[in-house]
C-alpha cells in the first residue's frame, strides 16, 4: 500500500514566486469541530498555510498552474471590498 505523495509547485505570478504544497485528505473530527477536508493544494508563506484548491491527481501541470493563478487573483490580489 502506497502512502500519499506530497507535490510541490512554485508558481511565478505577477512577478512574485508562490510556493504551493499538496496535502492528503483529512477526516473530520466532531469533538474538535473540524470538518473533513479533501486532498488540497495549500499556499505556504511565512510559516503559515492556506487552503487553495482541491488536488486533482493526474491533472496536467499547466492546468493546475492556471487554477492556482486564478485562486491567487481571487484571494490574494482581489481588491478589498
Amino acid at each position: 500500500m502506497g502512502g500519499f505523495k506530497h507535490e510541490q509547485r512554485r508558481l511565478t505570478h505577477r512577478g512574485k514566486v508562490f510556493h504551493f504544497v499538496s496535502y492528503e485528505a483529512q477526516d473530520g473530527n466532531a469533538a474538535k469541530n473540524l470538518p473533513a477536508m479533501p486532498a488540497t493544494w495549500y499556499l505556504l508563506n511565512a510559516g503559515h498555510r492556506w487552503p487553495a484548491i482541491p488536488l486533482q491527481v493526474g491533472h496536467p501541470e499547466d492546468e493546475t498552474d492556471a487554477l492556482l493563478a486564478e485562486w491567487l487573483e481571487s484571494q490574494v490580489f482581489a481588491p478589498l471590498a
